[in-house]
């Protein structure tokens, strides 16, 4: 496997360009199953998991068109989809443990066709992520769900029907899988207590330019009118706030300057305000954010994540990281998911301090300096933590496992040394 390794000490500064959000691309690649007419996106990031959404599209019966593009001056893929009619309407595992995300075929599928089989997901290994939401309420709307033998299977009889669904909790795929089933739904569908998150709104926009009625765009109440069919649309994959707000911790861990290009400070309202209470300056564009922590003493603030719009998930570990540097103790406290302080012995190796308390909190103590050591990839955010306190680290620091990151940041290296990080990508096999 590829490792990557650091030489900490260098002050980061210039430009980045923030690509397509992975974590919108997933769901609106399967939005495309919803017609048989062509939907094609641009501004996709070239990530291993947009692969193996595609490789299980082709399987499905999709003809995908690739493209490359330049976005906002900036090379970037265009993918154009079409399902003119499914040969296959399973999801094999082979397929789905590598992605979780697969899953976000079983709403169209169902939708479109009135069957799927879609074999239970896989994923970073961060926590119980069940499905119990997605299939209950795929089941109020006339499906008939059965699990056996490690498969979802899922039909309904003519088309699914629109209803009135209160979520139990959060979810953000429920919410993207439940409204692409509802959309070609008979009848009305209300969605209560849905998840607010911009890529949902990426997904609503996408469904709408489709033909689709949805309303509450934004909102914690989504309404969906079924039609009874869609049509292609062309649409722009929004940029991805998880990578924009990596790297904003990347200038600031290393107390240098960098502006995100093509970054959108509404999606980051929460970590932007933390750094901002840290000590970092922090400049607001309508398309760019500029994070400056040149010459800036941080102090440690306590952090809680929570769905959108408070603090990520996805930027708890990178943000832990940052506080090891900052003055003081900070609480970090996991609400979403219970498995995501895997990183921690890793960067305790480094000279950390750190005291988990079991699944939800830890306290995170700032010390003098981080020493490099080789670490272990446990996740993907988990990742980019790792190449942080690789950056402030004295010596050289190397982060194996590193096909993680692989699945979330497009060309990581590249876009670190262009700002002067001293960083390389080692093949396997390229060390003696």
């Amino acid at each position: 496997m590829d490792k990557i390794k650091i030489r900490g000490g260098k002050v980061l500064e210039g430009k980045i360009h923030i690509s397509g959000a992975k974590n919108a691309a997933l769901p609106l690649i399967c939005a495309s199953l919803l017609t048989d007419e062509t939907v094609t996106l641009t501004n996709m990031p070239m990530l291993s998991d947009i692969k193996a959404m595609n490789l299980l599209l082709t399987q499905l019966g999709t003809q995908i068109d690739e493209f490359d593009d330049f976005i906002d001056g900036h090379p970037a893929k265009t993918y154009a989809y079409r399902t003119k009619e499914a040969v296959s309407l399973i999801a094999p595992y082979d397929y789905v443990r590598k992605m979780r995300a697969s899953y976000y075929v079983l709403g169209p599928l169902l939708a479109r066709y009135g069957k799927c089989e879609l074999s239970l997901p896989g994923g970073c290994a961060i926590g119980a992520r069940p499905m119990d939401i997605h299939l209950s309420s795929l089941e109020q709307m006339g499906a008939k769900i059965e699990i056996k033998n490690g498969y979802i299977f899922a039909d309904v009889k003519g088309r699914l029907k629109g209803t009135h669904i209160i979520f139990p909790g959060v979810s953000v795929g429920a919410t993207c899988n439940i409204l692409m089933a509802a959309v070609l739904a008979e009848g009305r569908t209300v969605l209560e207590n849905a998840a607010k998150e911009p890529e949902i709104g990426d997904l609503a926009n996408l469904l709408n330019a489709m033909g689709a009625k949805i309303e509450g765009i934004g909102t914690s109440v989504l309404t969906i009118d079924g039609v009874e069919k869609l049509h292609g649309a062309k649409h722009k994959v929004i940029a991805d706030r998880i990578e924009a707000g990596s790297y904003a911790v990347a200038a600031a861990i290393t107390r240098g300057k960098i502006e995100l290009i093509n970054a959108l400070p509404w999606t980051l309202k929460r970590p932007l305000q933390v750094l901002k209470d840290m000590g970092v300056r922090v400049t607001e564009n309508e398309n760019s954010i500029v994070i400056d922590a040149k010459g800036c003493t941080l102090t440690g603030q306590d952090i809680m994540t929570e769905p959108f719009p408070g603090f990520p998930t996805d930027l708890q570990a990178q943000f832990l990281a940052l506080m090891l540097t900052a003055e003081g103790a900070s609480m970090v406290t996991e609400t979403i998911f219970e498995n995501r302080f895997m990183h921690v012995p890793e960067l305790l190796r480094m000279g950390a301090n750190i005291n988990v308390h079991g699944h939800a909190s830890a306290i995170v103590r700032g010390v003098k300096k981080l020493s490099g050591a080789p670490v272990m990839a446990t996740d993907l955010r988990a990742s980019f933590a790792l190449i942080l306190a690789g950056l402030v680290a004295e010596g050289e620091t190397t982060v194996n496992r590193v096909y993680h990151l692989d699945r979330g940041y497009e060309k990581l290296e590249e876009k670190l040394k262009s700002v002067g990080a001293d960083i390389e990508r080692i093949k396997e096999g390229d060390e003696e």
